[in-house]
């Protein structure tokens, strides 16, 4: 099927500086809005694979450049020397760059993708693997988004306490043998946030780390990520406009 999805980079301003991200518009031009988060890896192929399958759901999204502040440009591949490196680079991203200047740069990204004519008048949601399933959790608590897709975010049980904040409906993708995510974490956030009837907390159980990422053949687990995808595409039908 010929792609009829366009893409094109943004700056993206906070207060002290810019920095890139990447766009991809549906064919249509325009629609609601969709705030893609990067696994460890960076903006690399998976993730602007991800913004081309969303885009020709008809949503406009925008992956921003997270480590911007550590290493401009990361788009590492899914081999085990890049794995190392994405470790040591998540690693800087979370001693060097305090949690209110992350936040910031991340509801920077937010407003920029709601001020663009492409999105006017339509709703924009955050979504984001692995690191980015964390960091689309911090912009539900901390922002305003209508909706909010978090793939098996890691650290996200420490914080618990921000999911009060949290008025837009959630849904959570985990694998039930994910070795960085141990099913005790998945079960406290289970039992703190099912209560809510704006939360959908999903489960696959036998996948592990990073299931919808077919590029990475340690990860990716083809039938789990199959039905995670299915179940967000129709879960964001619901609730972007």
């Amino acid at each position: 099927m010929a792609d009829d999805t366009t893409t094109r980079m943004e700056d993206v301003s906070v207060g002290d500086g810019s920095y890139e991200a990447h766009l991809t518009l549906p064919a249509s031009g325009a629609g609601p809005g969709i705030l893609l988060f990067q696994e460890i890896f960076g903006v690399n192929d998976f993730l602007t694979q991800k913004a081309h399958d969303l885009a020709r759901l008809g949503y406009v999204v925008l992956c921003p450049d997270v480590f911007w502040r550590i290493q401009p440009g990361v788009s590492l591949p899914h081999d085990q020397a890049s794995l190392q490196e994405a470790f040591g680079l998540g690693g800087r991203y979370s001693a060097e760059v305090d949690m209110d200047t992350k936040v910031a740069d991340l509801l920077a990204a937010l407003t920029h993708l709601k001020g663009l004519p492409e999105v006017a008048g339509h709703q924009v949601g955050v979504m984001g693997y692995c690191l980015g399933g964390f960091l689309a959790y911090l912009v539900a608590a901390h922002g305003d988004p209508d909706a909010c897709v978090s793939y098996y975010g890691s650290g996200i049980a420490d914080v618990l306490h921000l999911a009060e904040r949290i008025t837009c409906p959630v849904l959570f993708h985990f694998g039930g043998n994910d070795p960085y995510i141990p099913s005790e974490q998945i079960d406290k956030i289970a039992t703190e946030l099912s209560r809510r009837d704006d939360v959908t907390i999903r489960i696959e159980p036998e996948a592990g780390h990073a299931f919808e990422n077919l590029l990475a053949p340690q990860f990716g687990m083809a039938e789990p990520a199959a039905r995670s995808w299915a179940a967000t595409a129709e879960w964001l039908g619901r609730h972007l406009r």
